[in-house]
């Protein structure tokens, strides 16, 4: 089956969204976090199938949920294993993988156990889209992810901005707690703000569990500077990096109605935004590319 699965391999997989969609003029318009990485996965499977000379990759998607990414990446031929603390994620993810027929290997797990379930350097990419946020210990999932990784493999980082969630709450009148988070950002020099205890409940993945769980109950909230240094003590090579949702969660909808082409203009503003760096930490996430 892998043989003619090449030819495919560059197209992104469909969105299965972990993160919370930006709407725009009443959903004319949607950004998630999951479409936007998912585009620049493609690019780098496609790569990867060059570099390799194998159709068939082996794909990690770490706090995998449901299966959003996991399973159309099964879909394409790839050998896919997703691992999250949730059983019924990974029934959801099973069940969808069964719909299309494709294999999928689930594993209740943390991101720390997957040198034990993968093995060492046992995986050519490995999705991190928005787990970091949630996870006891940030450095030690990455630690855990590297160690997976295969040299020339990628891993793919999604997480939350800091500095937008100041921003997004003094915008909402919140100046108390933009002014807290502004604080932990300041006192941290790792760019790695607190945990935050006022984070709505669609910020949270569909998959890490919460209270009671293995998982952060609250989201933590990272600066860019402070994902690469994750990255980097991973004894990993961070690449470029883009922003999502820079515009989009910030403009009212109420100009879409007033002007029919504002969605699309959107759209052209946060494309041309999402590779700028001035721009990175205003985006409510940011996207990175990291290398063994």
């Amino acid at each position: 089956m892998a043989g003619d699965r090449r030819g495919e391999a560059h197209r992104a997989p469909s969105s299965g969204g972990r993160s919370r969609p930006a709407r725009f003029g009443g959903g004319r318009t949607t950004i998630r976090g999951p479409l936007w990485s998912g585009m620049r996965c493609g690019a780098v499977i496609s790569g990867l199938v060059t570099e390799t000379g194998r159709a068939r990759l082996d794909i990690v998607d770490a706090g995998g949920g449901t299966g959003g990414f996991a399973v159309p990446l099964a879909g394409l031929g790839h050998t896919v294993t997703v691992i999250d603390p949730s059983p019924d994620s990974l029934a959801a993810a099973q069940r969808r993988a069964a719909e299309i027929a494709v294999p999928l290997r689930a594993i209740q797990g943390d991101v720390t156990d997957l040198p034990g379930v993968v093995g060492e350097q046992g995986a050519d990419l490995i999705l991190c889209h928005s787990v970091l946020e949630y996870v006891d210990a940030p450095s030690a999932a990455m630690a855990a992810i590297a160690r997976v990784l295969r040299p020339g493999g990628t891993v793919s980082v999604l997480a939350a901005s800091a500095v937008a969630a100041v921003v997004h709450r003094a915008l909402a009148g919140r100046f108390d707690e933009a002014r807290r988070l502004l604080s932990e950002i300041s006192a941290n020099s790792t760019g790695l703000a607190a945990q935050d205890e006022n984070a709505e409940a669609t910020d949270r993945p569909d998959s890490l569990e919460g209270p009671g769980g293995r998982g952060a109950a609250r989201p933590r909230r990272f600066t860019l500077a402070g994902v690469v240094g994750l990255i980097e003590a991973a004894g990993l090579r961070p690449g470029a990096a883009h922003g999502v949702r820079v515009f989009a969660d910030l403009v009212p909808g109420i100009f879409a109605d007033a002007d029919p082409g504002a969605a699309d203009a959107l759209l052209a503003l946060e494309r041309a935004a999402s590779a700028n760096p001035a721009f990175h930490d205003l985006a409510t996430q940011f996207h990175v590319l990291a290398y063994r």
